[in-house]
């Protein structure tokens, strides 16, 4: 009989703890699981690592204080092309960080995803980015006279992803035009919290998507929330597209403590759209 892993929202907080490195999938302001986030956000943690190519998700938690480090290959809230939370705690040398470019992130998932220590790339090669973390060491290759980045692979505590769809095992299924890496944040971590738009059974996943669109298997994920609207105000195409209104009001709200609290209230304390 195949496991039953749903789990209520509220039930998050079971799976957190101060001091963990907790992965966070989505891409920008892409299908990120705010709904996740929002409970994150309403626990007493701290002192978090987060991995992410960020968005509204790190702006959120720099500005409750929860990040200790951030490993990261951007932040965006791509309409918007800087989270204003992220910037005044990176400004202010308040989080501290490993920063990447996209093609390194991906390669520090995949090393982590693969159970590596490392994984050889070109990405970052003669660049700044190697000025900048100047642990990251370079590897010869074996078979010629190449030389590669050695970009160390990164595991998680748990990941939170939000994608489209799930049957109550697990198995995530999105249906967007991009799974922005959120397999590959599942297999790196310990434990998985995957929150979908909707809960179906197994044979509806590909009744009407072909079956390369089930992302994430059932043998990587820990519980499965039924969260519609969960990525908002992020977009889940083709669910829904990005809320710009609100997201702009969030940005805009950054620049006043006063209006940031109002903000607060009505967004970050209430349920998901």
């Amino acid at each position: 009989m195949t496991t039953d892993k749903t789990m209520a929202l509220a039930d998050l907080a079971g799976h957190v703890r101060s001091g963990m490195t907790i992965g966070i999938g989505g891409w920008g302001s892409r299908r990120k699981p705010m709904a996740l986030v929002r409970e994150l956000l309403r626990t007493d943690v701290t002192d978090l690592t987060v991995v992410t190519l960020g968005g509204p998700d790190v702006g959120l938690l720099c500005a409750a204080g929860k990040v200790k480090r951030l490993v990261y290959g951007f932040v965006s809230l791509d309409s918007i092309p800087l989270d204003p939370h992220f910037r005044a705690a990176r400004e202010a040398g308040a989080i501290e960080t490993t920063e990447y470019d996209e093609g390194m992130f991906v390669a520090a998932l995949r090393a982590g995803a693969s159970r590596l220590s490392f994984l050889p790339t070109r990405a970052g090669l003669a660049s700044d980015v190697l000025t900048m973390n100047p642990d990251l060491k370079t590897v010869a290759s074996p078979y010629d006279d190449e030389v590669y980045v050695a970009v160390p692979g990164v595991r998680m505590d748990l990941a939170l992803i939000h994608l489209n769809r799930a049957d109550a095992a697990g198995n995530g299924q999105y249906l967007g035009p991009d799974p922005y890496f959120d397999d590959l944040y599942a297999m790196a971590a310990d434990r998985c919290i995957m929150s979908v738009e909707r809960v179906v059974p197994t044979e509806e996943l590909t009744a009407t998507a072909a079956p390369q669109t089930l992302l994430v298997s059932r043998m990587f994920v820990s519980g499965v929330v039924e969260a519609p609207g969960g990525a908002g105000f992020t977009s889940c195409e083709p669910d829904y597209g990005r809320d710009e209104d609100l997201q702009r009001r969030y940005a805009e709200a950054a620049r006043d403590p006063e209006t940031w609290a109002a903000f607060e209230k009505t967004y970050l304390e209430e349920d998901a759209r």
